[in-house]
């Protein structure tokens, strides 16, 4: 059984509404003034007298187990409407020698390069995404040598997650040609002939730079 600590018109209307009465027979059982119990649900906030609280107590103790439960449960705050999970995307920057992997996506409009990208769903590792992803897209194995940062992409919304990734093994080939048009290495001074430079992470940018 809860123990209220202070009694106000809100939790007095809860017990109203868990003993399952009107306004008339709340008052009758409690001895007061209907108008008590309407001054109640017009001010949820306002704090009965001291003797009004005893009263308010001695209802409650003797309501029983089921009005009691029903009283706990009408308590509890009301759960509001799930929040929308923002989509997250694991973009993979992979480096071999001089290149760097692109892809070539479909688009509803055009085709536009990227750099090989998945969605990391609930419970999942960006970085095992990373790898993942690049090898179901392309056939290239590789290994994220760092995390290059996040954000909240400008254009789609995404939460982004950028790694810079080592090449390792395979043969860079498009493994999903619904999704994509074409797979290559490019150079990575040539990157911005693919894409925008206003369109790359800056971090990226760096990377590229640092490692050229």
């Amino acid at each position: 059984m809860d123990v209220i600590g202070t009694w106000t018109g809100r939790t007095a209307c809860t017990l109203q509404t868990a003993l399952r009465m009107t306004n008339e027979a709340l008052a009758a059982r409690l001895g007061i003034a209907v108008r008590t119990v309407a001054a109640w649900h017009a001010h949820p906030d306002i704090v009965p007298r001291p003797e009004m609280q005893q009263i308010l107590d001695t209802t409650y103790e003797r309501a029983g187990e089921s009005v009691q439960r029903r009283f706990t449960l009408l308590s509890r705050p009301a759960a509001g409407p799930p929040q929308a999970q923002v989509l997250r995307v694991a973009i993979a920057v992979v480096i071999r020698g001089e290149e760097v992997l692109l892809v070539c996506r479909r688009g509803s409009e055009a085709l536009s390069w990227q750099f090989p990208a998945g969605v990391v769903k609930p419970g999942a590792a960006p970085e095992a995404v990373t790898v993942q992803e690049t090898h179901a897209e392309t056939g290239v194995h590789c290994s994220v040598r760092k995390h290059l940062g996040s954000r909240l992409h400008p254009t789609t919304g995404v939460q982004c997650e950028y790694h810079l990734c080592d090449y390792l093994m395979g043969e860079a080939s498009n493994r999903d040609q619904l999704e994509n048009a074409d797979v290559q290495w490019v150079p990575r001074t040539a990157v911005t002939r693919f894409i925008p430079a206003d369109r790359i992470y800056p971090p990226i940018l760096t990377a590229l730079e640092a490692t050229a």
